[in-house]
């Protein structure tokens, strides 16, 4: 521990041998005892003196001058001046010690207890003092390092925000060409053969897509973005479509997929369907991964009915490989999987159950597992599903060349991508439209100065000109049919502030990529009719 400097001032030299005697006692402070003020005065500005013990009369200057002399520095401010003095002990000199900025007043002949106990309390006050300034200083620091970790975090999270969207969209870009053709090829003629070769490539491509929304996913649950969106939708329809989506895969692998009902079910309700989906194909997916034969049971068991609603528990049964017990705690963690042996031989990202333990909390429900090694493993989700008494309607099954015709409506294809840029014109062509393409922002507008369109498909990043200063372009034209054609942006970003700014700029409705056909004509022919009834009025 760093000791005190403690000067004592006194001209007569036996008063600050017999001083020095009573305070040498006292631990932790270093004395430096003087006889001239000019000298002293010197030391304070030089040194680090915290206390002095100052006698008031001296022949060059008197004790209150000093004082007064400290004080008026502000190198010496800080110093605790005490004055020890034989002198009357009226009031008038305690007061001008006092205003000269004294902290005390000693009385010789001094009592050597209260003396040492007067001067062993501003020592201790001085260390509270200075215990109190490091710890600020370290809070200080504390507080700008945690500033500065907090900025660092913030940058990797925005760093981390815009690789994954690049990423979405470099992939998802081929992503969506490739499903588009496949959607061509199934309106196609087709072998037995080429059929199977085309399944494969269906569930190939609808795996990848499953695999960069797992990462996007957690990103986003990580960062607090993550959205719940109740809706109102048919339970039995959404059993129903687990049956049509997992039959023909376990089908594939010779396994028998079961589902079980039990209790009175409620037809329709109100919950977030998508991550429902989300959950329980995990499941699913995950069981017929690791069962070789066998059946894969989707159970559905109403547990109880309340003032929530219904409390259902979701559980997938398989006869697969099952996980050791000192895996199973782990497996609902990001980038783990039950067994490192059982991962090289059936791949995976082992982000999937992670994410659906982070949506089961976010859903306000609960998932669990229980396996016998070498037999199998369950899965389960429970949660509330409120009672819903909407009407549901299905969208249609059959392809998209069977839909109603648009005919004689004129569309702009503004895309870089050419495979894409040909898939959407095949789409729109045998739906009977009219349509040219263009790779760019600038092209489009172009084609929109010499051309008035009944709507506009556009890219939102694209070269030269990107989609959005394509729309504000366009949007900021004087003739009114230009700025007023209806414009869907196609994006593979999935970024929910690039698409709100689509919106921003003008944009009706915003299509992700890889896009669904039904939904991709749903809303050009919305805006069809909008069109028309306007025309109209």
């Amino acid at each position: 521990m760093k000791k005190i400097n403690l000067l004592i001032l006194d001209d007569r030299e036996e008063n600050i041998i017999s001083l020095r005697a009573l305070l040498e006692e006292l631990e932790g402070i270093h004395i430096i005892a003087l006889t001239d003020p000019n000298e002293a005065l010197k030391v304070c500005w030089h040194h680090d003196i915290t206390i002095a013990m100052v006698d008031v009369q001296m022949p060059q200057m008197n004790g209150f001058e000093f004082v007064s002399l400290l004080k008026s520095n502000p190198k010496t401010s800080h110093i605790m001046a005490i004055m020890v003095t034989a002198i009357s002990k009226e009031d008038r000199y305690l007061l001008e010690g006092l205003r000269s900025g004294a902290v005390d007043y000693l009385y010789k002949p001094l009592n050597p207890e209260i003396t040492r106990a007067k001067v062993k309390s501003f020592v201790d006050q001085v260390r509270l003092q200075e215990e109190v300034k490091q710890k600020k200083m370290a809070l200080e620091l504390s507080g700008k390092e945690l500033l500065l970790a907090k900025e660092e975090a913030e940058h990797a999270r925005k760093s981390k925000e815009i690789f994954l969207a690049n990423m979405s969209h470099e992939i998802r870009t081929p992503i969506n060409g490739i499903m588009s053709v496949i959607h061509v090829l199934k309106t196609s003629p087709l072998n037995s053969e080429q059929l199977e070769w085309l399944s494969i490539l269906d569930n190939a491509s609808q795996s990848l897509l499953v695999i960069i929304n797992d990462i996007l996913d957690l990103s986003r649950i990580d960062s607090g973005k993550f959205k719940i969106e109740m809706e109102d939708f048919s339970l039995t329809k959404f059993i129903d479509n687990m049956d049509r989506m997992f039959k023909l895969k376990a089908d594939h692998k010779d396994l028998r997929f079961v589902i079980e009902k039990q209790g009175d079910l409620p037809e329709n309700v109100v919950f977030d369907a998508l991550r429902l989906q989300q959950i329980i194909t995990n499941f699913i997916s995950n069981s017929l991964k690791f069962t070789e034969q066998g059946t894969v049971t989707f159970l559905i068991k109403l547990m109880e009915i309340g003032p929530k609603g219904y409390r259902i528990r979701f559980t997938v049964i398989d006869t697969g490989v099952g996980i050791r017990p000192d895996h199973l705690p782990k497996i609902f963690q990001p980038f783990e999987q039950g067994d490192g042996a059982i991962t090289k031989r059936y791949g995976g990202t082992g982000l999937g159950l992670a994410i659906v333990k982070r949506l089961a909390e976010l859903l306000n429900g609960e998932v669990g597992s229980e396996s016998d090694l070498g037999k199998g493993s369950s899965f389960y989700f429970e949660a509330w599903l409120q009672k819903s008494e909407a009407i549901q309607t299905q969208k249609p099954n059959e392809p998209y060349i069977n839909f109603p015709k648009l005919n004689g409506v004129h569309i702009l294809v503004a895309e870089d991508n050419e495979l894409n840029a040909f898939m959407l014109a095949h789409m729109l062509k045998a739906w009977g439209c009219e349509v040219d393409i263009v790779k760019n922002g600038q092209e489009a507008l172009d084609f929109v100065q010499q051309t008035t369109y009944d709507l506009i498909l556009m890219d939102t990043h694209m070269p030269i000109m990107s989609g959005f200063d394509a729309i504000k372009a366009i949007k900021a034209m004087d003739d009114p049919e230009k700025n007023s054609m209806p414009i869907i942006t196609i994006s593979a970003s999935v970024l929910a502030h690039e698409q709100a700014a689509a919106y921003e700029v003008g944009a009706r409705y915003v299509i992700v990529k890889p896009f669904d056909p039904i939904d991709l004509y749903s809303k050009i022919a919305s805006l069809v009719q909008q069109n028309k009834t306007e025309n109209l009025l």
